[in-house]
């Protein structure tokens, strides 16, 4: 197997497989892009999952990266990722919103599935190397890696929440999920508070010394060693939302859109995946109470939401979905007009063309999540609002919130705040628009997905130089004693 000094560990593959079963194709994702000019350049690897349970598929090499796959059987997906990964963990980290399960034979497959993931990594890591393991599926791989490898530096990004302790202690096993994390030299969190909850929750389970973002970990020789855990903010390459936006069949798109539904004064947006810390529901009561109000009228502006599909062989999803579609065909069918409709429903994911396309029609962007690690849909809509116009209605809630303080700033909770929200920004003037859009479309574009990975890489990168300088001070201290006993 071909060894690579920089290696990507993440849930999945990079690929898709083609329709045909045939050939893969990239999959969309900023991860990928944020990650394809390092790969490229240290002739990297991938290690993830194929995405077809029970299918064995041999290292292969697409757009010159070599990618490893690791195989799961279909009681491992069931188990290890919609079991732990997704009705365990990510609950638990999306502050209870939904209750977690708690199941020791999910986490038996967790375990197991995680050494799977560590044992390709140290596979296919040069000596020396660098891994960077990628979000909550495989929270145990840094320390497991760390025993099998300790010559190679460690980092590991969590996408999600990282919630607070007092949640963070229901975990059953959370004193294995804390060491697995510090097996990693720096541990990437979204937002400084996350970085917060989790060294709090070392000091009060571990014990361990936590001085600014510096974590004192036992090396297993008596000795202590350093990890770093704090913030750095995920982004989007804006720059290719910018050139989408630009193109005139995708602007003439956004026309079409308009004129399907009616020519409406103005159009609300909402894109989520459908899952429940989105605020999907709030959103929709608030829309609806606006409509009953008599605030707006469907001929002045129609909610136009994007919910696609999302774990559905989930309970929890099932049912939302289901509460989700009732209440749309509620309001639907107190509001619609014959030439007008009040929500616009789509149970369906759209092609990144389609997707900028909706955001040139939309007059505003309503992101309502009730918990949310970045949420980068807020930063594609102002990336691909060259005309800076279009108003951001985002949660606090959401990691976006602590750079986009030009966006109205929401608690979707409150539902009368998020009216007032959704009617100012209805009526905001071009002017207040303007100036708004431009303050958040210059941090995006400042802050994207090159600058994210590039921040990561140097931390991880001063841990790399300072292990490499350690490890030939230790090979020129043994040719030293080896002279000496020549002697």
């Amino acid at each position: 197997m071909t060894q690579a000094d920089f290696v990507v560990v993440a849930n999945r593959l990079p690929v898709d497989r083609t329709p045909d079963g045939e050939g893969w194709r990239r999959s969309p994702g900023g991860l990928v892009t944020a990650l394809e000019p390092v790969m490229r350049s240290a002739d990297g690897a991938w290690v993830g999952w194929a995405g077809q349970a029970d299918v064995d598929v041999e290292p292969f090499v697409f757009d010159d990266m070599h990618l490893v796959p690791v195989t799961l059987s279909a009681s491992d997906v069931q188990l290890y990722y919609e079991g732990f990964s997704n009705d365990t963990i990510w609950p638990l980290y999306h502050d209870v919103i939904s209750p977690p399960t708690y199941k020791r034979a999910w986490w038996d497959a967790y375990v197991k599935v995680n050494k799977r993931f560590a044992d390709a990594a140290a596979a296919v890591a040069a000596e020396g190397g660098i891994v960077w393991v990628q979000d909550y599926q495989l929270q145990l791989v840094p320390k497991l890696l760390r025993e099998l490898r300790p010559d190679v530096t460690i980092g590991y990004f969590h996408h999600i929440p990282f919630p607070a302790y007092g949640l963070y202690s229901q975990l059953p096993w959370r004193k294995q999920v804390l060491e697995g994390l510090l097996g990693a030299d720096v541990i990437g969190f979204q937002r400084v508070a996350d970085a917060g909850n989790f060294a709090r929750a070392v000091r009060r389970q571990l014990r361990y010394e936590t001085k600014a973002s510096g974590i004192l970990v036992p090396d297993g020789e008596g000795g202590t060693r350093v990890a770093l855990a704090k913030a750095f903010p995920i982004s989007i390459d804006a720059e290719s939302y910018i050139e989408l936006a630009q193109r005139p069949d995708i602007q003439q798109r956004a026309k079409e859109i308009r004129e399907g539904l009616g020519n409406p004064r103005k159009i609300l947006l909402g894109v989520d995946r459908l899952d429940y810390t989105k605020g999907i529901r709030h959103r929709l009561k608030a829309w609806g109470e606006v409509l009953e109000d008599g605030r707006a009228t469907v001929e002045d502006a129609t909610l136009v939401q994007v919910a696609s599909p999302s774990r559905e062989r989930v309970d929890a999803y099932m049912q939302l979905r289901d509460e989700i579609e009732m209440t749309v065909g509620r309001i639907n069918g107190d509001y619609d007009t014959t030439t007008h409709t009040a929500i616009r429903y789509l149970h369906q994911s759209y092609p990144r063309e389609e997707m900028v396309a909706l955001f040139l029609a939309a007059d505003v962007m309503l992101v309502t999540a009730l918990r949310d690690g970045m949420n980068l849909v807020a930063k594609e809509y102002v990336a691909s609002r060259i005309d800076n116009r279009g108003v951001l209605v985002l949660s606090e809630f959401a990691g976006a919130a602590d750079e986009m303080g030009s966006a109205l700033l929401i608690n979707p909770h409150d539902i009368d705040g998020l009216k007032d929200a959704i009617i100012r920004a209805v009526d905001m003037p071009a002017a207040e628009q303007g100036r708004r859009m431009r303050t958040l479309r210059r941090r995006v574009r400042e802050h994207d997905v090159e600058d994210w990975s590039r921040g990561f890489l140097e931390a991880l990168s001063a841990f790399h130089d300072r292990s490499s300088r350690a490890a030939a001070a230790e090979v020129e201290a043994r040719s030293d004693d080896d002279r000496g006993d020549a002697e």
